[in-house]
């Protein structure tokens, strides 16, 4: 097992921020600066073609460490960030380019979910190593509470995948955006724990039915779905329920 190995550390307004490799996997995880050991922790996939320290995904970070006190990590997923793309990411990417560029929807779905299948693939391994180091840190351990903070699109396609196969996540934020296929179905089904769900209305590539399938598709006895107007760039996290991380993980 790798273990998990800092690489940088600034602070700012009561949050330390530490890049961290966990074998050739970049992160960055946040936390309070004077925090109590062994507090939840938050793990929070990107959307697609972008990183760890996307400036949407980072607000949020720092918004729950400032406010519950929870230890947030992102990962960069494959091909994404200073990571090195294969071929097959390579040919992916430009193949969802082009039909998108023709305005040709079916193709950009099926090159679309091949290429998130991948991706989610070899992310999972890499979210279940990465979990497994950071239970390995004494301010961390093995008995830390563990959510998932979800992500539009690719974020919740790798995340529903984890999570279905993850028994130390015990609560989930999901988002729809992306073409949702029977394997992610599947996956969703297997899903016991709370989900909060974040549909964009209007997103002009994928159908909201899919994401109402998605949603559905979940077992959990508690999920709420919250639908809010916005394309598929421009999603708006209004009237999400922001004390629903914090209901399910902190023990009282």
């Amino acid at each position: 097992m790798h273990s998990l190995r800092f690489t940088a550390e600034t602070s700012s307004d009561g949050v330390v921020e530490r890049d961290f490799l966990v074998g050739e996997i970049p992160g960055v995880l946040w936390a309070p600066a004077s925090g109590a050991d062994h507090a939840p922790v938050v793990l929070v996939g990107h959307n697609g073609g972008m990183h760890s320290k996307a400036p949407g995904l980072r607000a949020r970070a720092l918004h729950t460490v400032a406010t519950w006190g929870f230890t947030v990590v992102a990962i960069d997923a494959p091909g994404h960030g200073d990571r090195p793309r294969t071929d097959e990411d390579e040919q992916a990417r430009t193949e969802i380019r082009e039909a998108v560029t023709a305005g040709d929807i079916p193709r950009f779905a099926a090159a679309s979910i091949r290429f998130t299948a991948s991706l989610a693939e070899r992310a999972v391994a890499e979210w279940r190593a990465t979990l497994d180091a950071l239970q390995a840190l004494p301010q961390i351990g093995p008995d830390a509470p563990v959510g998932y903070g979800g992500g539009i699109a690719m974020g919740t396609a790798i995340g529903v995948r984890l999570v279905a196969v993850e028994p130390r996540i015990t609560a989930a934020i999901f988002g729809g955006g992306f073409f949702v296929d029977e394997p992610v179905l599947a996956a969703a089904r297997r899903i016991t724990a709370p989900v909060q769900f974040l549909l964009p209305w209007d997103d002009e590539y994928a159908d909201r039915s899919s994401g109402l399938a998605l949603f559905d598709a979940f077992a959990s006895t508690e999920k709420t779905l919250h639908a809010n107007p916005g394309d598929h760039r421009d999603v708006r996290w209004v009237g999400v329920d922001d004390a629903f991380l914090s209901r399910h993980l902190v023990r009282v």
